[in-house]
């Protein structure tokens, strides 16, 4: 059994002067969502053998502030190819994950996100900003992972994390 944790980034500075789409840095309430998944994560147990994210700022601050907050650390890498990509392109990303891995978090960006979700599970779902999913695959290797093999196992939205409803220190 693989889980795909699919990380959205966290909300972003739309008025930041940001020379490109890719540059462009969190605003503050991203930076509070990010460190609050994180640390979700870690009170959860949800930690990663490895990550992977978007090259653009938004998503690898996301993660930075998620592993930091949460004081946890895995392999990260960085790649251009999640930044516009396709669900498609996505689940090549993840076919060529190390099987010795078990659990994998991707960060990236609507409406990629949740069309991947509804790719593996038949969910429909439109991620907000900095929410995290995880899919449960019924697979022994990532690169057997096909369209409607996923289980939805939950969905976390910052505001379930940051408004009171949950206290996580």
């Amino acid at each position: 059994m693989k889980r795909l944790l699919l990380l959205r980034h966290a909300k972003s500075d739309w008025d930041s002067g940001a020379a490109t789409d890719h540059e462009r840095p969190l605003a503050p309430r991203g930076t509070n969502a990010a460190r609050a998944i994180g640390r979700f994560m870690a009170v959860t147990g949800v930690i990663p053998d490895h990550a992977i994210t978007s090259s653009a700022v938004r998503a690898r601050t996301t993660l930075e502030l998620a592993m930091e907050a949460g004081g946890w650390t895995c392999p990260v890498d960085t790649t251009r190819a999640l930044y516009e990509a396709g669900a498609h392109n996505v689940l090549e990303v993840v076919g060529d994950c190390s099987d010795t891995d078990d659990a994998v978090l991707i960060v990236g960006h609507q409406p990629t996100w949740g069309g991947i979700v509804e790719l593996l599970t038949g969910a429909s779902l439109r991620m907000a900003t900095g929410t995290l999913v995880g899919i449960d695959l019924p697979v022994e290797s990532w690169g057997w992972v096909r369209p409607g093999l996923g289980e939805l196992a939950f969905v976390i939205p910052p505001r379930l994390l940051t408004d009171g409803s949950l206290d996580l220190g």
